[in-house]
């Protein structure tokens, strides 16, 4: 018999993420969602959701209306879709596909029905040229005075292909903010990169959630919110004592 992975999601763990100090209102959610993706645990993503349906986006227990519970899905959805840019396709894919199990019919855009991203609009309508401008200027708002150097380095990787692939996934994927909007995008950046050990990139995109408006707080929120979440599910700091297995070689960089 395979033995079944331990519950991350509790009670008390929700409770205390969604009553975070500092972490913006109806976010907690979504951020919870993109750590379980990438820590691979697209099962527990549904607790996440009923509890949010069943009460409320914000700090306090208030049944969520039928239009948030709609903006719940919405939300959600998207920040597992913007999460594939840093955490890969496949994850994403598992995590909608839970995430669909858990959510009621009429809340589901879908079959036919016109995603409240218009990103269908963006690939067959759109001018291409149009969406790589896009996404351009939301990259150089994101790295700010060093936009050229970081893109540059892309550029220089040994394959221009590298650079490609990140102005396509700005274009078309990050710079979309029908629904989630720049600074709640950089959450889940934060939240996509933290559990993979990936300081380089995770210093640029703390930085980048201040660029987009972010205050400090609140970035320091949300990052304890996903060490929180990691910590709960096995990640531990490599040392000495730990000398291998899953967590992080190094202190994973803060604001």
């Amino acid at each position: 018999m395979i033995a079944l992975p331990a519950a991350i999601i509790t009670p008390s763990l929700l409770s205390s993420i969604r009553r975070h100090p500092n972490l913006p209102k109806n976010t907690w959610y979504f951020i919870a969602a993109t750590t379980l993706s990438i820590l691979n645990r697209p099962d527990e993503i549904h607790k996440v959701y009923k509890h949010a349906i069943d009460n409320g986006p914000g700090h306090i227990d208030i049944a969520a209306s039928p239009d948030e519970q709609l903006g719940i899905t919405r939300r959600m959805r998207e920040a597992l879709v913007k999460a594939a840019a840093i955490g890969g396709l496949p994850k994403t894919i598992n995590s909608l596909l839970e995430l669909k199990k858990a959510t009621p019919e009429h809340l589901i855009d879908e079959p036919l029905g016109c995603s409240p991203t218009m990103r269908s609009v963006d690939v067959y309508d759109v001018p291409s040229s149009q969406i790589l401008h896009r996404g351009q200027t939301y990259f150089d708002k994101v790295y700010g005075k060093v936009s050229k150097r970081v893109m540059g380095q892309m550029d220089r990787s040994g394959t221009e292909d590298l650079g490609l692939t990140a102005r396509l996934m700005y274009g078309y994927i990050l710079s979309n903010t029908q629904v989630l909007t720049p600074v709640e995008t950089s959450f889940v950046l934060i939240a996509a990169l933290i559990p993979q050990d990936v300081n380089p990139q995770l210093k640029g995109h703390l930085k980048g959630s201040l660029n987009a408006g972010a205050t400090v707080e609140e970035v320091k929120a949300v990052r304890n919110v996903v060490m929180e979440i990691c910590e709960v599910s096995g990640m531990v700091m490599l040392d000495k004592s730990h000398p291998g297995g899953w967590g992080w070689r190094t202190e994973v960089a803060n604001v």
